[in-house]
């Protein structure tokens, strides 16, 4: 850990940054992760604080050195040659398994060959999306969900792809994020939303099913996670800090939501900046 100790506190720290570590409780407890060390966030709410970017990125996979950040936090090199970079991840029906073509087999089988959820989720309004078996509420806490819940649990990610591909056709599968960042959206019954959408695409959703298999895509029916983020106060108007413009962001901390910090001088998507070395500081 790189810092100063005054009254056995922590002054500053130092480190690459990773995407805000989440806990969900009856307010989720965000940590800041710089490298190996974590700084809790919450006690900082209502504080100054200030980052500054010292102007080195290393690769979150092979450490080296990178003048800019790729595929949120990668050098060119690791974000052509790994897996976890091609496209099918940001579009899971694109997978091309089936083809021989993956760039990396082993983490195909171990990532993608694993039981994926299709959510419903209400951010800047009502979304689809879909994770990973192991990624509830994480996901749901990193999109600055306020409720969510599953209602699909199928076998591969390329079959979650095409069920959340089928829900795009009547709802949105990204978040306005300016309007997330002004308040929380008006309380949804995600439930009878579930209900009503899995009627409107009942004919889609059965050949999805014929075409897998019966035991391959599972309806599912559970209750709504309600989320609650530590927030003082919302901005009027956004203003969206950039450390490849502006090195230093600081300013008194008025909450979290997502993966965004936000500032009295403005809010930053700590996850965008992932792997750039960074020095907290509370001032």
């Amino acid at each position: 850990m790189s810092g100063y100790i005054i009254n056995s506190w922590i002054k500053f720290m130092q480190g690459p940054l990773s995407k805000m570590r989440a806990e969900l409780a009856e307010q989720v407890n965000y940590f800041l992760p710089l490298g190996q060390t974590e700084v809790p966030l919450n006690e900082k709410i209502g504080k100054a604080v200030r980052l500054t970017y010292t102007g080195n990125i290393n690769c979150k996979h092979c450490g080296r050195a990178t003048r800019k950040s790729f595929s949120q936090g990668y050098c060119y090199p690791c974000m052509k040659s790994l897996a976890q970079c091609d496209m099918c991840i940001m579009k899971p029906e694109t997978c091309h398994f089936h083809e021989g073509t993956c760039r990396e087999p082993e983490w195909g089988e171990a990532n993608c060959f694993v039981p994926h959820y299709v959510y419903l989720s209400n951010t800047s309004g009502l979304k689809v999306g879909i994770t990973r078996h192991t990624q509830i509420p994480t996901r749901w806490i990193d999109q600055g969900a306020t409720q969510a819940t599953i209602i699909f649990k199928v076998s591969t990610r390329q079959q979650s792809g095409f069920v959340e591909t089928v829900f795009k056709d009547l709802i949105a599968d990204k978040t306005n994020w300016r309007a997330l960042l002004k308040g929380n959206a008006e309380p949804r019954d995600l439930l009878a939303d579930a209900e009503s959408l899995r009627e409107q695409l009942r004919l889609k959703l059965e050949n999805i099913i014929s075409e897998f298999g019966a035991d391959s895509i599972e309806a599912v029916e559970q209750d709504v996670t309600e989320i609650n983020y530590p927030v003082l106060e919302f901005p009027e108007k956004i203003k969206s800090h950039n450390f490849d413009k502006n090195p230093v962001v600081e300013g008194i901390l008025k909450g979290i939501k997502g993966q965004y910090l936000i500032f009295d001088s403005g809010v930053i998507n700590i996850r965008k900046f992932t792997s750039y070395d960074v020095i907290f500081e509370q001032v």
